[in-house]
């Protein structure tokens, strides 16, 4: 059983405190609860921060890049085929989120405590808020920019989209706050496992930074790039000196075992529990691996270096110009596991092979219960969660320690053009070392191969942060997407003897008889529209039109 006083989610005065009315802003319903009942005591301020923690979004499954599928078909966002909504959560609920955090700003004062326990509540507040921002920021790029509740009557909302550049340095002034007030990871209590630190703060401005500077950078547009990774290798320095370790054993950092106070890692989870039979927050994550809702595709598994330290493909998956001689051609591959041989470690702990223990027991190849790449999904898979449906109690991981080192390396790649074998050693081979894979990132091993340190960075953090829903938005800031996702996706090869009892002639498979997932024929990605998602109709209608489409969204 898990510790769940780290984080009360089943405090009443926070359910009713925060209920909502319109949405794009949200206001509080004064007739139902009276704010001078409330406001007054450290214990107030706690089960209103409390909310901010229900509200966080998990993201189990992302089915948005070339990484993995669903058992319901193909994901019009990979695909290219999606219309513009109505309504949509990805809007909607950011800005329930973002109204919480004001509310909480704006009423947090009243408490007779002193000013570095409202400050402190006042930071976790301006987390969540910059949280919910950069999440919108990502998808929509400008938005409404609200930093206080309105009224049923504010010309606010009809505001029109706040400019990017304005968006995110409230970002970044919210993260600066939070950042001085929020505890140090040492000194957070045991108890309070789960509640943010400062350690987040700094490391979602890193991850933020990174975006942003990465995006302007190959995208070319107005902003000064090179500061805002600067930015984000200032951040993320200021995360590694807060202690921070990566966890001993990189499969069971997803499990059990990576849980709680004692796995420094972790600097941000989304909290469940308490246990199956005691169940006050739960998820159905193992239940959703096994019935195919985020099945790798072999466009993934196209990515993981060979035992030399060398590919077969790029990033972007096409043959890479050197090609590692333990690769062997998928035409000529003998079994379901040739692909699995000889790979970097991590790909053991993301992909079941066959005859591995699995599901429901030994993997054995098939497009049954939605598995339509025919390969299954490992990471994070916890046999104890799999029993009840909607009762999983694992934590979700929303930022580790590990994507910080993989933010420091690439932001200094690219201000710079070049990185050190210090620095490297410091990230990129630090991870490798934590799996046992003996090959190292050097300067000197990228240029003997002619392969791209870019492209080698990029390469670490797509295997290291595999399945953890970062694939999509990297393309996007990348602007690679556009070549990544019209391809075909991939795949399990098919061999009769291992496919038992499937039909070869019910698979759809290319020349070398590996099964195509989806062909290129029915994927598109429009370079002038698809780099940004389209604003719900009803945000625009509610506005008055002064919330204006995404470009070429009709």
């Amino acid at each position: 059983m898990k510790l769940f006083n780290k984080i009360t989610y089943t405090i009443i005065a926070s359910g009713l405190l925060f209920a909502g009315c319109n949405k794009m802003i949200d206001r509080f319903p004064e007739s139902e609860f009276s704010d001078a009942d409330f406001w007054n005591t450290e214990t107030d301020l706690i089960n209103a921060a409390n909310r901010l923690y229900q509200e966080l979004d998990a993201n189990w499954v992302d089915n948005r890049g070339d990484d993995a599928v669903n058992q319901g078909g193909p994901d019009a966002i990979s695909n290219g085929n999606r219309s513009i909504p109505n309504t949509s959560g990805d809007w909607n609920d950011r800005y329930d989120e973002i109204f919480t955090a004001n509310n909480i700003l704006e009423k947090a004062g009243r408490a007779q405590v002193t000013d570095a326990i409202k400050n402190r509540y006042f930071a976790e507040a301006r987390f969540f808020r910059a949280y919910a921002y950069s999440n919108l920021v990502r998808k929509y790029s400008d938005v409404p920019l609200v930093l206080h509740t309105l009224s049923i009557n504010s010309p606010e909302l009809l505001m029109a989209r706040t400019p990017r550049e304005a968006v995110v340095n409230a970002i970044y002034e919210d993260l600066d706050f939070a950042a001085q007030w929020l505890p140090k990871r040492a000194d957070l209590p045991v108890a309070q496992f789960g509640r943010v630190t400062r350690s987040a703060a700094w490391a979602l401005k890193a991850r933020v930074a990174l975006y942003e500077g990465t995006r302007a950078k190959f995208h070319a547009t107005a902003g000064n790039w090179q500061q805002h990774l600067g930015v984000a290798i200032s951040a993320a320095q200021s995360v590694m000196g807060e202690g921070h370790v990566l966890f001993a054993n990189y499969g069971n950092l997803f499990l059990e075992p990576g849980e709680g106070a004692t796995n420094t890692e972790n600097i941000l989870v989304k909290i469940y529990g308490v246990s199956n039979t005691n169940l006050l927050l739960g998820h159905n994550n193992s239940r959703d691996l096994e019935n195919g809702r985020m099945a790798p595709t072999r466009n993934l598994l196209r990515q993981y270096l060979y035992s030399d330290g060398l590919p077969a493909f790029t990033t972007e998956n096409a043959p890479s110009t050197t090609r590692s001689p333990l690769f062997v051609q998928e035409g000529s591959e003998t079994s379901y596991n040739t692909i699995l041989d000889n790979r970097d470690p991590r790909l053991a702990f993301t992909v079941f092979r066959n005859g591995d223990q699995a599901y429901q027991g030994p993997w054995v190849p098939k497009t049954s219960l939605g598995a339509r790449s025919a390969f299954a999904a490992k990471k994070g898979f916890s046999k104890t969660d799999q029993t009840i449906n909607g009762a999983a109690t694992l934590d979700r991981i929303l930022i580790r320690y590990a994507e910080v080192l993989l933010i420091y390396a690439e932001a200094k790649f690219e201000l710079n053009g070049n990185i050190s074998d210090a620095d490297l050693n410091l990230t990129v081979n630090a991870l490798r070392t934590r799996v046992g894979f003996a090959p190292k990132l050097t300067n000197a091993f990228v240029t003997t191969n002619n392969l791209s340190m870019r492209e080698e960075i990029r390469r670490e953090r797509t295997v290291e942060l595999a399945l953890e829903g970062f694939r999509y938005d990297d393309l996007i800031r990348w602007k690679t997407a556009e070549t990544v996702l019209p391809k075909e996706l991939l795949g399990a090869k098919f061999i009769a003897a291992e496919w038992v009892g499937t039909n070869e002639a019910s698979l759809n498979l290319n020349a070398d008889k590996v099964l195509i997932v989806e062909p290129a024929s029915t994927r598109q990605f429009r370079t002038d529209r698809d780099y940004l998602y389209p604003v719900p109709f009803n945000e625009i209608t509610l506005s008055g039109g002064n919330v204006v489409q995404n470009p070429n969204w009709q």
